[in-house]
């Protein structure tokens, strides 16, 4: 959305692309917390790294 609207507002400058991504994460904030939405609440998802770690962990076991 901040892609969008720096290409189609033709912002220029760091403050500039900062208000609008202040104003783009309070929009999604706000729109979640309409739908009963907390990110704060939601469980932490898994690192991918970790994730792809311990998947090569288990293929290694499974291969021998």
């Amino acid at each position: 959305m901040t892609n969008y609207n720096v290409e189609e507002k033709d912002l220029q400058g760091e403050s500039a692309i900062t208000v609008e991504h202040v104003e783009n994460n309070t929009s999604v904030r706000d729109m979640l917390g309409q739908r009963g939405i907390k990110p704060e609440d939601l469980p932490a998802s898994e690192d991918i790294k970790k994730l792809e770690r311990r998947v090569k962990r288990e293929e290694k076991k499974l291969a021998e």
